[in-house]
């Protein structure tokens, strides 16, 4: 019982700042360890059971994607194909190639962050100008691709990388950069999800699934209520305060 509800708060927590912020990965996942949950069981199952919490996140976020449609009609397609990767590399490869990694991934998502307002003023400048051209959009989308590949494969803090990606490159303010990125995250995790269904069942623990699931879907509702009602300001300090928080942890786990 303990440990169960261990492993349901943790769900809580993750889905409240995956909504938010996105590395409640590196809440579940640790505390699956900690229980004695071999590493891959452990990924994976807790990839299943954050998809839920996207979905309560995102529609929590509902008002704040309307306009922004187009953009993720232009953008799923690169995600779908860099979590269909990122499931078969974490399935084929050993964790510590690409784990390797995280810690660099995560302090670069938070430069983002921290530097995107500024870049956000000269892409607006530029679009205004019309001298926006064909390469940020490219790069934008390779840039997702890129992440949805890390997502499949692991996913911690994919949400601070996301919103720091676009950021730099989007004009949209934060909180709509941050539904967009739920919904990217989002069909990252579910196709992962349903890959690891399809071809590594023996890998999933359901019982862990089914926890965090019903803990996350609770978070990522509480997370979007709190979320929203955040200033850009102040959602950009709790993303670089978590996110380093974060990069320590990840650290010193390694």
């Amino acid at each position: 019982m303990i440990e169960s509800a261990a492993i349901f708060s943790a769900g809580v927590w993750a889905g409240g700042i995956n909504v938010i912020v996105g590395s409640g990965t590196l809440v579940t996942f640790p505390t699956l360890l900690l229980f004695g949950y071999p590493p891959l069981t452990a990924n994976v199952s807790n990839n299943i059971g954050m998809v839920a919490g996207g979905v309560s996140g995102i529609y929590g976020y509902r008002r704040e994607l309307g306009p922004n449609r187009p953009i993720l009609v232009r953008l799923a397609p690169a995600s779908v194909a860099g979590a269909l990767v990122g499931a078969v590399l974490l399935l084929v490869l050993p964790a510590e190639s690409f784990k390797a990694i995280v810690p660099a991934l995560i302090a670069l998502g938070l430069i983002m962050v921290v530097v995107g307002p500024t870049i956000q003023r000269r892409t607006a400048a530029a679009q205004h100008e019309g001298s926006a051209n064909t390469a940020s959009r490219v790069l934008l989308t390779v840039g997702i691709f890129a992440l949805g590949i890390y997502g499949g494969y692991f996913g911690a803090a994919q949400g601070i990388l996301l919103v720091g990606l676009m950021g730099m490159i989007l004009s949209d303010g934060i909180q709509r950069l941050t539904a967009i990125k739920n919904v990217l995250a989002t069909v990252v995790n579910a196709v992962a999800a349903i890959t690891f269904v399809a071809v590594a069942t023996h890998r999933i623990d359901w019982e862990v699934v089914a926890l965090i699931s019903s803990g996350a879907f609770l978070g990522g509702y509480l997370g979007a209520r709190f979320g929203r009602r955040l200033s850009p300001a102040v959602l950009r300090i709790v993303i670089v305060v978590i996110g380093s928080l974060a990069l320590v942890k990840i650290l010193l786990f390694d």
